[in-house]
């Protein structure tokens, strides 16, 4: 995992998290009217216990105030996809190591941008960021962070939007757009100082959504649970885009087998204005 100089922050005891438990909303209903929680029987506080005794492991302590945060976005997840199609994984430590402790192993990335740029100010952009992963759970641990979830359905990001303002989220906004629409949009094009894709595509495919959106200088983080022939495929993409593979970070998901990878790809020129292609595009012709 990346170096990072990482805040100090309170180690979570067992009173703490029992001061969570009894304190966090049970269920949170959404409508076209807004979020409302009200109290219910209902346990959703098990991702208390499993973020505390993980993300120590991943160098991103956390605070109490940022599990009770993760608690309401576990909350609101849940109830959201019973009727919207979010994730396969909905149970209480899938969402917790799955989608929360896997997200947050950006984080000491970010922290080390931060270190390299001496800015707390840098921006942020999660493509395809489906229910918010990784972009939200790296927004509540580096709140300085100006974070924009980018997504092409907008039923996901009016339930993102929601998550945002229960929050409390300041500086955290969302985008309805294609990555491939985007890269050609002055508004993002090379606008960002890190951007991040946690997406099934191959690391040639994901490169053309991202790298014409980082500034030069940034960084792209690529999400991957394995990289090795995948970089020696992308090289030639990568280089051709403007950027070069600094290092690349191969572990396993603590308290799972599940392997994983940050790829970190340094943007070191302007990618041509002839990237990205049109929509659809980089998926069925990856660049080679």
């Amino acid at each position: 995992m990346a170096d990072a100089f990482l805040p100090k922050k309170k180690s979570l005891t067992k009173e703490d998290i029992k001061r969570l438990r009894e304190s966090l909303p049970k269920k949170v209903e959404i409508s076209s009217e807004g979020t409302k929680i009200t109290e219910q029987n209902e346990d959703v506080t098990d991702v208390a216990p499993v973020l505390e005794s993980h993300s120590d492991e991943i160098s991103v302590p956390l605070s109490a105030e940022e599990i009770h945060a993760f608690q309401i976005y576990a909350s609101m997840l849940k109830e959201k996809n019973k009727v919207m199609n979010l994730t396969a994984v909905d149970d209480n430590k899938g969402i917790a190591m799955k989608h929360f402790i896997d997200s947050l192993t950006l984080c000491p990335y970010v922290r080390a941008e931060e270190e390299k740029k001496n800015s707390k100010k840098l921006t942020f952009i999660d493509v395809g960021t489906g229910a918010g992963f990784p972009g939200l759970p790296v927004k509540i641990s580096c709140p300085e962070l100006n974070v924009t979830l980018m997504d092409s359905l907008d039923k996901r990001l009016k339930f993102l939007d929601e998550v945002i303002t229960a929050l409390g989220l300041a500086d955290c906004s969302t985008v309805h757009s294609r990555a491939e629409d985007a890269g050609r949009n002055k508004k993002h094009r090379e606008k960002y100082d890190i951007v991040t894709a946690r997406a099934v595509a191959r690391l040639s495919v994901l490169a053309e959504y991202c790298l014409p959106l980082v500034k030069v200088g940034g960084v792209f983080l690529a999400m991957k649970a394995h990289s090795e022939e995948e970089e020696k495929e992308a090289a030639k993409a990568i280089a051709l885009l403007g950027g070069t593979i600094e290092k690349t970070d191969a572990f396993k998901l603590p308290g799972t087998d599940m392997e994983r990878a940050i790829i970190v790809v340094r943007k070191i020129r302007p990618t041509p204005a002839r990237f990205p292609r049109k929509a659809g595009t980089p998926s069925k012709t990856p660049l080679v």
